[in-house]
């Protein structure tokens, strides 16, 4: 898989930092209990958040939904894959990225915050050629900087598009409506968070025959997704699952439908074991004749009913359930 991600600014210094190391060879490091460090309050612990498991997975459900959106204009169906949630600062997300690119603020009301969903210009130029039959190499925006009214009417296709896939992915989680806000061509115009805020970034790769890889990217201020750590954190999403009549329906159908053998209990004759050992064929054991036959099922008394005849068969007439204080007596 090609990818087309660049290094950060703190990834690459860590990375040279590293080989430095290895050349000082620098002796174990102490520990000072009295060393003072620096500390800006307001800054994120990145460990304390933890793995947004959750999150994968409903990232893991747009990358599907997604494939939908793309499909009618590409003509084609995408490969379209996740990377896990990056946690960065909204400066140095967008110092990675394109300035040119289709930016879309929308807003989710359940979480009281926003969301960006920022298309890199590539993947609107290969979307309309492909929708309009054009060339697929050539850019519609080689000596501009903006887009023009054919390329902004497939942006706003894909976006709802795009949004209503990202309410079914989020829906088992928390159901949510994401509502737009602004659009924007160019991401340090957008209205959005400070440069110093911490956002989490999913990025999206979308791989198509003959071209070069695509992607998209979703960003979440942490403090939007914050009030729902836990439930990111949790590898069960269960408590807002839609309910599904159709399956609830088989199920009661198929638990009606397990075979019962039912006995009718017509009495409980007493004896000795002296007599009953010296019975033989054609003795008789008297029997008082219930008022009503128990009907069981797996010795469980479950109704009542008299003894009857229906044509050539001996058949019994429900009459009433047991009560469960007469089960608890029998």
């Amino acid at each position: 898989m090609v990818g087309s991600r660049k290094l950060s600014n703190e990834e690459v210094e860590a990375l040279l930092g590293g080989l430095e190391a290895d050349k000082k060879k620098p002796s174990a490091a102490t520990f000072d209990p009295n060393e003072v460090r620096e500390f800006k309050f307001g800054s994120e612990d990145l460990s304390l958040l933890g793995d947004y498991y959750a999150l994968r997975l409903i990232n893991e459900k747009i990358a599907r939904y997604v494939r939908s959106v793309f499909l009618p204009m590409l003509r084609v169906l995408p490969r379209i894959s996740s990377f896990p949630p990056e946690v960065k600062s909204f400066d140095e997300y967008t110092s990675d990225c394109d300035n040119f690119a289709s930016v879309t603020n929308s807003r989710i009301e359940e979480l009281r915050g926003n969301c960006l969903l920022v298309i890199q210009s590539p993947f609107i130029s290969h979307l309309t050629n492909s929708y309009y039959g054009g060339s697929k190499v050539q850019s519609l925006f080689e000596n501009q900087g903006e887009f023009t009214a054919t390329e902004n009417r497939i942006i706003e296709i894909i976006t709802d598009g795009m949004l209503s896939s990202m309410e079914a992915a989020w829906k088992d989680l928390v159901d949510s409506k994401f509502d737009i806000q602004s659009r924007e061509e160019n991401i340090q115009l957008i209205s959005f968070v400070d440069g110093d805020d911490t956002v989490i970034v999913c990025s999206f790769m979308v791989q198509m025959p003959q071209h070069d890889p695509v992607s998209f990217d979703i960003v979440y201020p942490l403090q939007t997704l914050k009030p729902i750590s836990s439930q990111l954190r949790s590898r069960v999403q269960n408590e807002y699952a839609v309910d599904d009549r159709t399956w609830k329906e088989r199920l009661q159908n198929a638990v009606l439908s397990v075979p019962l053998v039912l006995s009718a209990e017509l009495g409980r004759p007493r004896t000795s074991l002296g007599k009953l050992w010296r019975s033989k064929v054609g003795d008789t054991f008297m029997m008082a004749a219930p008022e009503n036959v128990l009907i069981k099922v797996a010795g469980q008394s479950v109704f009542k009913a008299d003894v009857g005849k229906v044509g050539p068969n001996a058949a019994v007439s429900m009459k009433n359930r047991v009560r469960s204080s007469e089960k608890k007596d029998g």
